[in-house]
């Protein structure tokens, strides 16, 4: 076999470890790329959304989805602009495969019950909303603070440990003077 041959039948390195990579739990590149595409789709639908440009940020969400990532997120943005919208039907149905995708989210059972209600379905909001709340409690948003109130908060618990620490060396000390006697 000529070395032109061989050269056409090994693995490309470059393709031999994205697959490694993939196999190892680390995203390749395109994926991390993939992913930033659809964080950027996302946060561009919701700034259209707020713009009241419906269509455009639609658009932009079914062709994020081929992605095949964050469908949940996805179909749960698809379902506000839709709500927004005024189409129920099609908000109902984006929050239903934004279940579909993630069954504890607990936002798009939320709003879910929201579309039924403003449908008149109340039995079924009713079973919904009961669902959602009793998510909420099991799964509680986890809170993000900002910068300053992560500072704030870190400026706190220092004060509060240099205060525990003075406390326990004076009880240290009162302790000593007690023993003395």
């Amino acid at each position: 076999m000529n070395s032109e041959a061989k050269a056409k039948t090994k693995p490309d390195a470059g393709v031999e470890q994205q697959r490694r990579r993939g196999e190892q739990g680390q995203p390749t590149p395109a994926q991390v790329q993939a992913r930033r595409e659809v964080e950027r789709a996302l946060e561009e639908a919701e700034r259209l959304r707020r713009e009241r440009r419906y269509q455009e940020g639609i658009d932009l969400l079914v062709e994020a989805l081929k992605f095949g990532i964050e469908k949940a997120k996805i179909y749960f943005r698809l379902g506000n602009i839709y709500f927004d919208a005024g189409d129920l039907d099609r908000a109902e149905y984006a929050y239903l495969r934004a279940i579909e995708h993630d069954p504890e989210h607990v936002s798009a059972h939320h709003n879910l019950s929201v579309v039924y209600r403003r449908q008149g379905r109340i039995g079924e909001y009713v079973k919904l909303r009961k669902r959602a709340l009793k998510l909420a409690q099991r799964h509680p948003e986890q809170v993000q603070l900002s910068a300053e109130q992560l500072q704030f908060a870190r400026r706190l618990a220092r004060g509060l440990l240099i205060f525990a620490g003075a406390l326990l060396g004076l009880l240290a000390l009162v302790l000593f003077l007690l023993s003395r006697f």
